[in-house]
């Protein structure tokens, strides 16, 4: 069951795109507004390097252009 959660379903241009959301949504913690909202772009980060979404899993979408063995 764990395997089919952390499937690779996450491609390039979307892993880029989550890691820059990440660390916008995280300044808000540091500079700008200051506010504990920012502490949410933990959650893209970690989709971007773990390369699995577990949303997309639940939805049976994939961006990754490799077929998963």
């Amino acid at each position: 069951m764990a395997m089919k959660i952390l499937t690779r379903n996450v491609g390039s241009i979307d892993r880029a795109l989550r890691v820059v959301l990440g660390l916008g949504l995280l300044s808000l913690v540091f500079v700008g507004p200051q506010t504990a909202w920012g502490w949410f772009g933990i959650v893209p980060l970690a989709t971007a390097l773990l390369g699995s979404c577990p949303a997309y899993t639940l939805l049976g979408l994939s961006t990754c252009p490799l077929k998963n063995r």
